[in-house]
This record gives C-alpha cells, sequence and structure tokens, in this order.
C-alpha cells in the first residue's frame, strides 16, 4: 500500500523534506484513514439506533405523571424493603425459636413460655443453664440471640431500669410506683435483683393492676344486676366466680365485657372462660 507521499508524487506533488514534519501534523489532525472514516460510521449509526430505541421507550410514557409514578417507585421500594425486614425477622425467630425447642426437648425441661419469661424478666445465664441442662455458655447464646431477634424488647427492658435508676421506682401503666433502692446498693448481687424488679414492675405491675380493676368491675356488675352469683377467688390474671346455674349465661357475659374493658391497650385483651362443678372442673 502505497504512503501519502507516494501517492502525491504520482500526481506531479512531492513535499520538501523541511515541511514534511508541518504536513504530517497537519495531515494527521484534519483527515482519517478509510478505516477510522468506516468505524466512526458505525458508530454514529449504532449511536443513532440507540437513541432512536430510546425515543421509542419514551413515547410510552406520553401523558404519564412522573411525579405520581417516582412515588410508586419509592413506595415499591420501601414496600419491598419492609417485606424482607419482615423476612429476616421471622426467619431470625424461627431460628432461635426451634434451636430453644430443641433444648428444651433434649433437657426434658421447663416449657417455652417459662422460658421467655425468665429471660424477659432478667434470667441468669445460669439461671437458664439450669432450667434447660445446658453449659452455661450455651444459655447465654440463647439469651443473646434472644434480644437479637427482639431487640425492641431489649432497649424497652434497658430504658425500663434507666428510668427507675434516675427516679428510685418503676412505674405501672396506671402509675402506681414500686420503689427500687436495690438499685443504689453497692451490693452487686443487690443491685442485680434491683434491676430485674425495674424490668419486671411495670410488666406484671400493670398486669396486677389490670386484674384488679376487672374484679372491681365484676363485682360491681354482680351486685348491679341483683344476681346470686359471687366472686370468690383471684388467681393471677384469673377470676372464679361461683354461679347459679341459671346464671352462668348472664354471668359469662358480664366477664368477658368487664375483664375485657379493664384497660385501653393498643391490643385487645383476651378473655377464656370455663365452666364446671367444680375449679378442677373448670380449669
Amino acid at each position: 500500500m502505497k504512503n501519502i507521499y507516494e501517492i502525491l508524487k504520482d500526481y506531479g506533488l512531492e513535499i520538501p523534506e523541511e515541511k514534511k514534519a508541518d504536513f504530517d501534523k497537519a495531515w494527521k489532525e484534519n483527515y482519517r484513514t478509510k478505516n477510522e472514516y468506516d468505524k466512526a460510521v458505525n458508530q454514529r449509526d449504532e449511536y443513532k439506533t440507540s437513541l432512536d430505541t430510546v425515543n421509542e421507550k419514551l413515547k410510552e410514557f406520553d401523558g404519564v405523571d412522573v411525579a405520581d409514578l417516582k412515588g410508586q417507585i419509592t413506595k415499591l421500594q420501601d414496600d419491598l424493603k419492609t417485606q424482607k425486614e419482615t423476612y429476616d425477622a421471622k426467619e431470625a425467630e424461627r431460628l432461635f425459636t426451634d434451636s430453644v425447642k430443641s433444648a428444651i426437648k433434649e433437657a426434658g425441661g421447663r416449657n417455652a413460655k417459662a422460658v421467655n419469661f425468665g429471660i424477659v424478666y432478667g434470667i441468669s445465664s445460669f439461671g437458664l443453664s439450669q432450667d434447660l441442662s445446658i453449659t452455661r455458655k450455651e444459655a447465654a447464646d440463647y439469651i443473646e440471640k434472644y434480644f437479637a431477634t427482639y431487640p425492641k424488647i431489649k432497649s424497652y427492658l434497658d430504658g425500663e431500669v434507666e428510668k427507675a435508676k434516675a427516679d428510685g421506682y418503676s412505674l405501672t401503666m396506671f402509675g402506681r410506683r414500686r420503689p427500687v433502692p436495690e438499685l443504689k446498693s453497692s451490693n452487686f448481687m443487690q443491685r442485680s435483683f434491683g434491676e430485674r424488679i425495674a424490668m419486671n414492675s411495670p410488666i406484671q405491675g400493670t398486669a396486677a393492676d389490670i386484674i384488679k380493676i376487672a374484679m372491681i368491675r365484676v363485682n360491681q356488675a354482680l351486685r348491679s344486676e341483683h344476681l346470686r352469683s359471687r366472686l370468690v377467688l383471684q388467681v393471677h390474671d384469673e377470676l372464679l366466680i361461683e354461679t347459679a346455674k341459671e346464671e352462668v349465661e348472664e354471668v359469662s357475659a358480664i366477664l368477658e365485657r368487664e375483664m375485657r374493658q379493664a384497660a385501653d391497650l393498643s391490643v385487645p385483651l383476651e378473655v377464656d372462660m370455663h365452666t364446671g362443678e367444680n375449679w378442677y372442673e373448670a380449669k
């Protein structure tokens, strides 16, 4: 293939040696080889095709409210994030529950409900290890996994302890105080006991308030309706009514109504009732 100088010479043109450097520079800056030209043309055609494709896609959005579309996309992203967080939380809960149930089954120890309440109310790794017949390290891992699975429970309990330290007492939801002087003790065991009280009192204290309110309301309702049935016993969250047989239906309605309405909570209070000739049968 001839170079540019040979081609020019064929046409009777010759570039002086002292001008060749300038000519080479000017030629390279202003002209391209055929291969370079063809490549540039191909790139141009590809860009044009891409632009045409984009324009066709944009036509699909004619009349679309872009702000609304962005809002829908944002909502979809938030929904997907929430679903993932929910799935991750349920999966973590499942893994934790399975591991605890397995330990309980192997140990033949207390049930999951008792273990759950034990952890919530500040059971130590030693106490849990004794309940499940496992090592203290395994028990500590269960407690750590529990609070990792339910982090808001941990933050709530820690918050109650800090409030009790600052105020010197714990409060139930109804404002009843439980002094906790143990929190200021120089004895570690006493302080730990105080922390468990601070965690426990707002929960079980509120439950105690609710059942007392229910007792008063049920007793007042029985008397206002002039019924023969009488409230005879309260055990934890349970009320025992000695009921005339012909009043069973009316007393059941009173119990359900007054116990459900004993407290206005963000979750409903469930009421479970049983009847029998004696307390054993009723349970």
